[in-house]
């Protein structure tokens, strides 16, 4: 197996986590009362409790380099995550950036932002 990292994110709620995340592809791969972890494809993304978290005072974040970059944008698009820039969930269309990489940003329902990069 490939060395690699998975981020650790925080939920106030484990089945609405889930349920916004399987709009976008995920699925349980493994829940308990203290941990849950969702996968799409490859990527995986691994939550903990925090029932009585602060949305708004959140700093947590991942970027998550995919090959599907257009598919996990269809998924982004279709489960009908708003394209604003208040509140949470939303997220920011991909732009081509200084550094020449496709990025996209998602902000969960517990403002965890999650830049959605293309793999070159």
């Amino acid at each position: 197996m490939a060395d690699r990292a998975t981020p650790n994110l925080p939920a106030r709620d484990f089945d609405a986590t889930e349920k916004f995340y399987a709009a976008l592809g995920f699925e349980r791969t493994w829940r308990d009362n203290g941990w849950m972890i969702l996968c799409r494809g490859d990527l995986q993304l691994e939550f903990f409790p925090w029932p009585d978290f602060d949305p708004a005072t959140s700093s947590f974040g991942s970027c998550l380099r995919v090959d599907d970059f257009a598919g996990l944008m269809e998924a982004v698009v279709a489960a009908g995550i708003p394209n604003t820039r208040q509140g949470f969930p939303r997220y920011h269309p991909p732009q081509r950036e200084a550094s020449g990489l496709e990025i996209a940003y998602l902000i969960d329902p517990d403002c965890s932002l999650l830049r959605l990069i293309q793999n070159p």
